[in-house]
């Protein structure tokens, strides 16, 4: 009988340490998705020198994982043709790297703000663009987050956010062309674009 006893008391602690373990693995699961990101990484990203010499690690193969533009379409966005406000800056300049709005863009992005503040009508896109260093995705996500932050200078002056839309061409449309410092900065910028 007492053995009966002790073999069920054995039984229940295994059940309890199963359990236990089962959650322990969940709980390990559940924190190993959620340290988990799907967003593009802006720092030790590979940049392509393209004078002759790759300067970024070469993918599997020796390819350094170039997409083919038989398959890319443009990017086609609305207001292009929409008469622009002759008399205000419309282009705010980033570091290299950088989605963080200079100082020295105050005054083009208050008198934007004032434009857009006096004509609700209107809607602005805050079209992102980089040098044509690193890669298309993360030129991309850079784009992005350059237009998002001059969104956000904006909201912060009082532009409704339904009058604007942030979009990023990443490299694909160089305001300058050339590989010196002189182009890369003229690239390197947010172009407000009224429709």
């Amino acid at each position: 009988m007492l053995n009966n006893h002790f073999s069920q008391a054995s039984s229940a602690t295994q059940r309890a340490r199963g359990r236990w373990l089962r959650w322990v693995a969940g709980a390990a699961l559940v924190a190993t998705l959620a340290a988990c990101s799907s967003g593009v990484k802006l720092d030790n990203v590979p940049v392509e020198d393209r004078t002759g010499s790759a300067a970024g690690a070469a993918g599997a193969g020796g390819q350094s994982g170039a997409v083919d533009p038989r398959g890319v379409s443009g990017v086609s966005v609305n207001g292009g043709d929409s008469a622009q406000p002759n008399a205000l800056s419309r282009v705010i300049y980033f570091d290299y790297d950088s989605f963080e709005v200079k100082p020295e863009s105050a005054s083009t992005l208050e008198a934007n703000a004032r434009y857009l503040n006096a004509n609700r009508t209107r809607r602005v896109n805050l079209e992102g663009h980089t040098d044509e260093r690193g890669g298309r995705e993360y030129n991309l996500a850079l784009g992005q987050k350059r237009a998002e932050a001059v969104r956000r200078a904006l909201s912060l002056l009082g532009v409704p956010e339904s009058q604007m839309e942030a979009v990023s061409f990443g490299e694909e449309k160089p305001a300058q062309t050339g590989l010196d410092e002189a182009a890369f900065a003229k690239n390197r910028r947010v172009e407000l674009t009224y429709r």
